[in-house]
Protein backbone atom coordinates (compact mmCIF):
# COMPACT_ATOMS: atom_id res chain seq x y z
CA UNK A 1 0.00 0.00 0.00
CA UNK A 2 1.36 3.65 -0.68
CA UNK A 3 -0.02 6.92 0.97
CA UNK A 4 -0.03 8.96 -1.83
CA UNK A 5 1.71 12.73 -1.57
CA UNK A 6 -2.21 14.03 -1.90
CA UNK A 7 -3.07 11.94 1.32
CA UNK A 8 -0.19 13.36 3.56
CA UNK A 9 -0.69 16.47 2.76
CA UNK A 10 -4.51 15.96 3.31
CA UNK A 11 -3.76 14.68 6.80
CA UNK A 12 -1.05 17.13 7.28
CA UNK A 13 -3.75 20.30 6.76
CA UNK A 14 -6.47 18.38 8.34
CA UNK A 15 -4.65 18.08 11.56
CA UNK A 16 -3.21 21.64 11.29
CA UNK A 17 -6.52 23.13 11.06
CA UNK A 18 -7.71 20.98 14.10
CA UNK A 19 -4.69 22.79 16.20
CA UNK A 20 -6.51 26.03 15.08
CA UNK A 21 -9.69 25.44 15.51
CA UNK A 22 -10.14 27.98 17.79
CA UNK A 23 -8.63 30.57 15.80
CA UNK A 24 -11.64 30.39 13.44
CA UNK A 25 -11.10 29.93 9.30
CA UNK A 26 -7.53 29.55 8.72
CA UNK A 27 -6.18 30.89 5.11
CA UNK A 28 -4.75 28.20 2.49
CA UNK A 29 -1.29 30.15 2.94
CA UNK A 30 -0.96 29.67 6.78
CA UNK A 31 -0.93 25.87 6.03
CA UNK A 32 0.65 25.77 3.12
CA UNK A 33 3.50 27.69 5.34
CA UNK A 34 3.31 25.37 8.64
CA UNK A 35 3.36 21.98 6.61
CA UNK A 36 5.51 23.07 4.08
CA UNK A 37 3.27 22.14 1.53
CA UNK A 38 3.23 23.28 -2.24
CA UNK A 39 0.16 26.48 -2.13
CA UNK A 40 -1.22 25.55 -5.36
CA UNK A 41 -1.47 21.81 -4.69
CA UNK A 42 -2.89 22.41 -1.23
CA UNK A 43 -5.67 24.33 -2.82
CA UNK A 44 -6.58 21.31 -4.85
CA UNK A 45 -6.68 19.22 -2.11
CA UNK A 46 -8.59 21.25 -0.19
CA UNK A 47 -11.37 21.83 -3.06
CA UNK A 48 -11.16 17.61 -2.82
CA UNK A 49 -12.07 17.82 1.31
CA UNK A 50 -14.67 20.49 1.10
CA UNK A 51 -16.47 18.34 -1.77
CA UNK A 52 -15.74 15.15 0.84
CA UNK A 53 -17.43 17.12 3.92
CA UNK A 54 -14.22 17.00 5.50
CA UNK A 55 -13.93 20.85 5.52
CA UNK A 56 -15.72 23.76 5.21
CA UNK A 57 -14.58 27.07 3.32
CA UNK A 58 -15.17 30.91 3.75
CA UNK A 59 -14.59 33.86 1.32
CA UNK A 60 -13.58 37.34 2.36
CA UNK A 61 -11.29 38.72 4.76
CA UNK A 62 -12.38 36.62 7.33
CA UNK A 63 -12.15 33.85 5.61
CA UNK A 64 -10.36 30.67 5.05
CA UNK A 65 -10.74 26.81 5.71
CA UNK A 66 -12.19 25.17 9.03
CA UNK A 67 -13.07 21.52 10.16
CA UNK A 68 -16.59 20.75 8.58
CA UNK A 69 -17.05 18.78 11.93
CA UNK A 70 -15.40 18.24 15.24
CA UNK A 71 -12.04 16.35 14.84
CA UNK A 72 -13.18 13.86 16.97
CA UNK A 73 -15.61 12.61 14.24
CA UNK A 74 -12.87 12.53 11.33
CA UNK A 75 -11.00 9.90 10.90
CA UNK A 76 -7.75 9.54 8.93
CA UNK A 77 -9.43 7.22 6.67
CA UNK A 78 -12.37 9.62 5.81
CA UNK A 79 -10.09 12.03 4.61
CA UNK A 80 -7.70 9.83 2.84
CA UNK A 81 -10.60 8.40 0.99
CA UNK A 82 -11.81 12.71 -0.04
CA UNK A 83 -8.59 13.21 -1.95
CA UNK A 84 -7.80 9.44 -2.97
CA UNK A 85 -10.91 7.47 -3.25
CA UNK A 86 -11.07 4.12 -1.93
CA UNK A 87 -8.46 3.01 0.73
CA UNK A 88 -7.06 -0.32 -0.93
CA UNK A 89 -7.54 -1.01 -4.22
CA UNK A 90 -5.95 -3.77 -6.31
CA UNK A 91 -5.03 -2.44 -10.04
CA UNK A 92 -7.57 0.78 -9.75
CA UNK A 93 -10.65 -1.85 -8.33
CA UNK A 94 -12.59 -2.28 -4.91
CA UNK A 95 -11.20 -5.65 -4.01
CA UNK A 96 -14.45 -6.63 -3.44
CA UNK A 97 -15.17 -6.45 -7.74
CA UNK A 98 -12.37 -9.13 -8.03
CA UNK A 99 -12.37 -12.60 -9.00
CA UNK A 100 -9.97 -14.76 -9.35
CA UNK A 101 -9.44 -18.64 -10.46
CA UNK A 102 -7.26 -21.58 -9.91
CA UNK A 103 -4.10 -21.08 -7.58
CA UNK A 104 -4.93 -17.50 -7.74
CA UNK A 105 -7.68 -17.79 -5.81
CA UNK A 106 -6.14 -17.21 -2.37
CA UNK A 107 -5.67 -13.76 -3.58
CA UNK A 108 -9.13 -12.35 -3.15
CA UNK A 109 -9.50 -12.98 0.66
CA UNK A 110 -5.81 -11.57 1.42
CA UNK A 111 -6.75 -8.55 -0.70
CA UNK A 112 -9.52 -8.74 1.65
CA UNK A 113 -7.76 -9.08 4.59
CA UNK A 114 -5.32 -6.10 4.02
CA UNK A 115 -8.13 -3.96 3.43
CA UNK A 116 -9.67 -4.73 6.61
CA UNK A 117 -6.40 -4.33 8.59
CA UNK A 118 -5.74 -0.98 7.29
CA UNK A 119 -9.69 -0.09 7.68
CA UNK A 120 -9.16 -0.73 11.21
CA UNK A 121 -6.31 1.23 11.56
CA UNK A 122 -7.37 4.70 9.18
CA UNK A 123 -10.84 4.30 11.11
CA UNK A 124 -9.60 3.97 14.48
CA UNK A 125 -7.23 6.98 14.02
CA UNK A 126 -9.01 10.29 13.93
CA UNK A 127 -8.21 13.67 13.29
CA UNK A 128 -8.27 14.91 17.00
CA UNK A 129 -5.90 11.93 18.32
CA UNK A 130 -3.49 13.45 15.98
CA UNK A 131 -3.80 16.87 17.00
CA UNK A 132 -2.90 15.65 20.28
CA UNK A 133 -0.59 13.77 19.66
CA UNK A 134 -2.26 10.38 21.27
CA UNK A 135 -2.71 7.69 19.05
CA UNK A 136 -5.01 4.81 20.36
CA UNK A 137 -2.87 2.41 22.03
CA UNK A 138 -3.35 -0.44 19.06
CA UNK A 139 -2.04 1.64 16.88
CA UNK A 140 0.81 3.12 19.30
CA UNK A 141 1.33 -0.94 20.16
CA UNK A 142 1.67 -1.80 16.35
CA UNK A 143 4.44 1.29 15.51
CA UNK A 144 6.68 -0.23 18.68
CA UNK A 145 6.98 -3.39 17.54
CA UNK A 146 10.85 -3.16 15.93
CA UNK A 147 10.07 -5.24 12.75
CA UNK A 148 7.46 -2.01 11.86
CA UNK A 149 10.39 0.20 11.36
CA UNK A 150 12.65 -2.21 9.66
CA UNK A 151 12.27 -2.13 5.33
CA UNK A 152 13.04 -5.71 4.19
Amino acid sequence: MRISARADYAVRAVVELAARQEEGPVKAEAVATAQDIPHKFLEGILGDLRRGGVVDSRRGGGGGYRLAREASEITVADVIRAVDGPIVSVRGERPTGLAYSGTAEPLLPLWIALRANVRRILEGVTVADLAAGALPEQVERLAAEPAAWENP
